[in-house]
C-alpha cells in the first residue's frame, strides 16, 4: 500500500521530577541535602531513511510518545534521561505543523533528521536551593512538561525528471526501458495507481532519478481521476518530460493532450507549466504517428526538443537519456528559498479554490 500523506500526534517525554533528599550517614548526624536532579524527556525525532517509500506504517499508528525523564535520587544521583522517538519517513518527506501549517523541516536527504518535539527538562533536586538562611530546603522542582503537536505528513519523491502524459500513454513502459525499475504495465489507462521512481546509470556513474506519475486527465487539478494525489510528485522535479501517444490508441489528439497538460500543470500551481521540458513522441511503430509528429513540430516553437520513438521496443529511448543529461547540466543551480515556497504550496480545500484558479486563467485557452 502506497501512502503518501498522514497525519500523527506526537508527545515529547516530560521531564523527572528532582529528589527532596537528605544525606544520612553513620556518625554525620546533619548531612545537609543531597537531592539529584530529574531526567530530560526524550525528544520526537522524524528521519529520513532511502529504504522507506511509504507513509503506510504512520497511518496505522497514529500515537508517537517519547519517554519521559526519570525522577532525581539521593546522594546527588541524576535520573536517567527519556529515550528518544525515533520515526522514519520516506526521503522527500515535508514535515508540517497541523494547526498553524508551518513548514517544520523538508527531510529530502538520507539521515537527515528534525527535532518536532523537544522533551521536558528535570527538575533540580533540594541540593540547588541550599542558601545561607535556608540550609536544610525541602523543595524541589517537577519536571517540564514534554511538548505536544499534531504532524502532517507529506511524501513529494526527489526525482530530477518527471514524466508527464494522459493514461495508457506509456509512461511506465518508458520508464522500465530507460531504468531498472519494474512498474506495471498494461494495455488499459490507469495501470499506475502509485507514483514509482526509476535510477538511470551512465557510463561515467552519473545517475538520474525519473518519476513516473500516474496519468492525468482534464480537471486533474481538482482531483478528477488520480487528480491531486499525484500532481504534488512533480513539484520537485527540475525537467518534465511530456510523454505523448502519437498514434491517438485511445481516439486522442497526442497536440490536444499536451495542451490540456500544460493548462492541469498551471492551473495546479502557477508557473509550473513553464519549466523546462521535453517531448517524447511515444509509439512511433503505429500507424498514423508519422503524421501526427509533423503536426507536433510544425505547433510547437522552433529548438523545441522532441524526440520520436517507441519505448516498448526502446527505439529512441538511448537518445533521450542523453537529452535528460544535457538539459539537467545546463539548469542553473536550485534556487534553495523558491523550492521552499513551491514545497509549502498545500491544496487544502479543492473545492474552494478550484473556481479562482479557472478564474486566473481564463484566457488559458
Amino acid at each position: 500500500m502506497f501512502i503518501d500523506k498522514t497525519s500523527i500526534t506526537v508527545q515529547a517525554g516530560h521531564g523527572g521530577r528532582g529528589s527532596c533528599s537528605f544525606r544520612r550517614a553513620k556518625f554525620i548526624p546533619n548531612g545537609g541535602p543531597d537531592g539529584g536532579d530529574g531526567g530530560n524527556g526524550g525528544n520526537v525525532v522524524i528521519y529520513a531513511d532511502h529504504g522507506e517509500s511509504s507513509l503506510v506504517d504512520l497511518r496505522f499508528q497514529p500515537q508517537w510518545k517519547a519517554e519521559v525523564g526519570e525522577d532525581g535520587h539521593g546522594r546527588q544521583k541524576h535520573g536517567r534521561n527519556g529515550v528518544d522517538c525515533r520515526i522514519r519517513v520516506p526521503m522527500g518527506t515535508l514535515v508540517f505543523d497541523a494547526d498553524t501549517g508551518e513548514l517544520l523541516c523538508d527531510l529530502k536527504e538520507d539521515k537527515q533528521e528534525c527535532i518536532v518535539a523537544r522533551g521536558g527538562k528535570g527538575g533540580l533536586g533540594n541540593l540547588h536551593f541550599v542558601s545561607s538562611t535556608n540550609r536544610a530546603p525541602r523543595i524541589c522542582q517537577p519536571g517540564l512538561a514534554g511538548e505536544e503537536r499534531r504532524i502532517d505528513l507529506e511524501v513529494k519523491l526527489i526525482a530530477n525528471v518527471g514524466l508527464v502524459g494522459f493514461p495508457n500513454a506509456g509512461k511506465s513502459t518508458l520508464l522500465g526501458a530507460v531504468s531498472a525499475a519494474h512498474p506495471t504495465v498494461a494495455a488499459y489507462p490507469f495501470t499506475t495507481l502509485y507514483a514509482n521512481v526509476g535510477v538511470v546509470e551512465m557510463e561515467d556513474y552519473r545517475r538520474i532519478t525519473i518519476a513516473d506519475i500516474p496519468g492525468l486527465i482534464d480537471g486533474a487539478h481538482e482531483n478528477v481521476g488520480l487528480g491531486e494525489a499525484f500532481l504534488r510528485h512533480i513539484e520537485r522535479c527540475r525537467l518534465f518530460c511530456y510523454v505523448l501517444d502519437m498514434a491517438g490508441v485511445d481516439g486522442r489528439d497526442p497536440l490536444e493532450d499536451l495542451k490540456t497538460l500544460r493548462k492541469e500543470l498551471e492551473l495546479y500551481s502557477p508557473g509550473m507549466s513553464s519549466r523546462p521540458y521535453v517531448i517524447f513522441a511515444n509509439k512511433m511503430d503505429l500507424p498514423g504517428a508519422e503524421e501526427n509528429l509533423r503536426r507536433l513540430r510544425e505547433s510547437e516553437p522552433a529548438g523545441t526538443d522532441i524526440l520520436p520513438g517507441c519505448g516498448e521496443l526502446k527505439e529512441g529511448t538511448a537518445e533521450l537519456i542523453l537529452k535528460f543529461r544535457e538539459r539537467l547540466d545546463a539548469l542553473p543551480p536550485e534556487d534553495e528559498e523558491a523550492t521552499k515556497r513551491i514545497l509549502a504550496h498545500r491544496h487544502v480545500d479543492l473545492k474552494e479554490t478550484s473556481q479562482i484558479r479557472k478564474d486566473a486563467f481564463a484566457g488559458w485557452d
